[in-house]
């Protein structure tokens, strides 16, 4: 006994390095997995500024064939900037259009501003339908719903309110329908600041997150999607899938026209066109629960691509991958090295959106970092329930991504 006295027993002794053991190399494995992912969150976003790159000197505008274009903008209380967004719709270098401008209430201030458009322009084809009927929980599509027996054209054009586009925007997104194969063209947009730090955060993840990520994907693959702030889509094609009444249950109209599009074997077009989005945000509360129904419904239509969305946010997943190492081997420097990498890949990215997209709003770069963790938040609350707050209204979000109003 005296041989083990001031000790473990040979077999405690045993059974505790046996499970230094098992920690060591689940350490391990835990270091080797961090790493994995801060490589491959790297990857992305080195893969994400040429992407960026290459679309920015991107066109495919040309002179179009022009057909007949029906454009509605469904329209729900006075969006800053309105006026402006829609005269800017009325300033078109396109010979045949007709805007069909709708809203829901007889007492919905923006009413005001439509007359104005319409008396400022009354050589353009514009008719304004005010109908209260309701075709499904989602009401943009409802609205749309009323307003559809007004358009005339063979080429529906479906535009939000709070965008903003230039006189060649019908042109250029008109185009390619010349080819016989493509059933709907959408665009993407950018968002330019209405005011406040909540906004310009907005901004932030539109132009730094969200268009490279398509961009990204586009380039992988075909897009079977659209995007709300431009779908344009053939007549024929649409009243084939059965129009606005079937797309009136779900949240993500634009993910569902696509989705329709490309299974009646017609091609989705991204047109190199980016349409200008009036963010605005009232606060931090008001960004979070905006966003955290842009993420709830993704995960609805895309679980598993949404899912490894987490790899997108660079500096998160180099923090995970630099405590990782530090638990490990103690290499302090190499942790903050390997953040450092992230924030620089980021802020390069941050520059790279600015330069491409020619916004005239510099947002400072220490933001990136903030930015980034928003988006992890957004994405580890988007796991918490299915309801969504949307106009005033609280949704239930189903697995096959129908929506219904909760009673509160």
């Amino acid at each position: 006994s005296s041989a083990h006295s001031g000790g473990f027993p040979p077999r405690k002794q045993h059974d505790k390095d046996r499970m230094v053991h098992m920690f060591g190399d689940v350490l391990y494995e835990a270091l080797f997995i961090a790493v994995a992912l801060y490589l491959v969150s790297n990857l992305y976003v080195i893969f994400a500024i040429s992407r960026v790159i290459a679309f920015g000197r991107y066109s495919d505008y040309r002179e179009a064939t022009e057909q007949s274009v029906t454009v509605l903008i469904p329209i729900c209380g006075l969006d800053d900037g309105l006026y402006d967004n829609l005269r800017s719709i009325c300033c078109q270098e396109y010979s045949e259009y007709q805007l069909v401008l709708g809203v829901q209430d007889a007492d919905d201030p923006a009413v005001d501003v439509i007359r104005r458009i319409i008396g400022e322009f009354p050589d353009l084809d514009i008719e304004f339908v005010g109908d209260d009927r309701i075709a499904g929980p989602n009401l943009k599509i409802s609205n749309l719903c009323n307003m559809y027996p007004r358009a005339e054209h063979s080429i529906i054009v479906i535009l939000d309110s709070d965008m903003r586009v230039g006189s060649r925007y019908l042109s250029t997104i008109i185009a390619p329908f010349q080819d016989a194969g493509v059933g709907a063209v959408t665009c993407l947009y950018k968002g330019t600041p209405a005011g406040g730090i909540a906004s310009v955060l907005g901004c932030m993840f539109i132009n730094e997150w969200f268009l490279p990520s398509v961009l990204v994907a586009h380039s992988l693959r075909e897009i079977s999607f659209c995007f709300g702030a431009t779908m344009a889509v053939r007549r024929d094609v649409f009243d084939a899938i059965g129009g606005f009444d079937r797309l009136a249950p779900y949240l993500a109209d634009d993910y569902m026209l696509g989705k329709m599009v490309t299974e009646h074997g017609y091609r989705v077009h991204l047109s190199s066109y980016v349409v200008e989005n009036m963010v605005v945000e009232h606060g931090f509360k008001a960004l979070f629960a905006h966003e955290l129904r842009w993420a709830k419904t993704v995960q609805s239509m895309e679980p598993l691509g949404y899912f490894f969305s987490f790899l997108t946010y660079t500096v998160p997943v180099s923090m995970l991958a630099g405590l990782a190492m530090s638990m490990a081997g103690g290499w302090h420097m190499g942790a903050i090295g390997l953040i450092a990498t992230s924030v620089a890949l980021r802020v390069g990215l941050h520059y790279t959106v600015q330069a491409s997209l020619g916004s005239p709003e510099r947002i400072p770069a220490w933001l990136v970092s903030l930015r980034d963790w928003l988006c992890f938040a957004v994405w580890g609350m988007s796991y918490f329930g299915r309801h969504v707050q949307w106009r005033g209204r609280v949704l239930e979000l189903q697995s096959d991504g129908h929506i219904a109003l909760k009673e509160i």
